[in-house]
């Protein structure tokens, strides 16, 4: 019996020795109770407290129900905060803890909106918007037939979209530039991997731009016959038209107007 009592001894001086260290001594309390705080919280758009709070459900209940559902809380509070990077790294902790959640569709929407939140102009960096698209795109392939996958859908349109802006961007300053294999090479892009955009008239016009320019006349028509045949009432249309003059293949009909 001595060394039973020796542990106690030995545990409740501890015990006595971080109560003095420490005024404020943790308390546990119970996981519904912790959760529901965190909920009024959340509804009073105290989004920072409200994500230390779920942080709170999982560290005193790792292992309860209340902590996986708080996981993923304190990455959409962190999200309506606008601390993406946090939201995203709780997201994907969620979904690497629980692969078989009903939830996981939102975890990959949320990481999704996170991206797309921060996806700037045409000029400057599209690393947000390819995040946004590759979440985006796990999220359709994987949940089809879910509200998130729908808007998401639609959201995928603006994010190609937008990555088009961006080659067109580059392929115009190349263009500019008399760099007409740079030029080509970009507008080629949207016309290949961002097809149901609405840059592709346009990337057709500056492609035949840029084979005039380097005297690749047979080409050029190609290149306009594709457009007029596809994007027959466009204005670039009818640029192309005026710009390949006597060289425009007899296939091709003037535009109206």
């Amino acid at each position: 019996m001595k060394p039973i009592r020796v542990f106690a001894l030995l545990a409740l001086a501890a015990a006595l020795g971080a109560c003095a260290g420490d005024e404020s001594s943790y308390v546990e309390r119970p996981p519904e109770q912790l959760y529901n705080e965190a909920m009024d919280l959340l509804e009073a758009r105290r989004y920072e407290q409200a994500a230390l709070a779920f942080d709170e459900v999982e560290r005193q209940h790792p292992y309860s129900l209340w902590a996986t559902e708080s996981q993923l809380m304190a990455a959409f509070a962190n999200y309506s905060e606008n601390k993406y990077d946090e939201a995203v790294i709780a997201a994907r902790r969620f979904i690497q803890l629980h692969p078989g959640h009903p939830d996981v569709a939102y975890a990959y929407y949320l990481i999704g909106v996170s991206y797309y939140e921060q996806i700037s102009d045409v000029g400057r960096d599209q690393g947000a918007t390819q995040q946004a698209l590759a979440a985006f795109d796990e999220l359709v392939r994987r949940f089809p037939d879910t509200d998130y996958a729908r808007d998401a859908r639609q959201k995928i349109v603006f994010n190609r979209d937008h990555l088009a802006g961006k080659e067109m961007e580059v392929g115009r300053y190349y263009l500019r530039h008399k760099q007409y294999i740079a030029a080509i090479g970009r507008f080629r892009a949207v016309v290949e991997r961002y097809t149901r955009t609405t840059h592709v008239p346009e990337a057709l016009h500056r492609l035949v731009e840029s084979y005039l320019a380097l005297g690749m006349i047979e080409e050029a028509q190609r290149t306009a016959a594709v457009l007029g045949y596809n994007f027959p009432n466009s204005e670039w249309y009818s640029d192309t038209f005026e710009l390949m003059g006597e060289r425009t293949p007899q296939a091709l009909e003037k535009p109206a107007g």
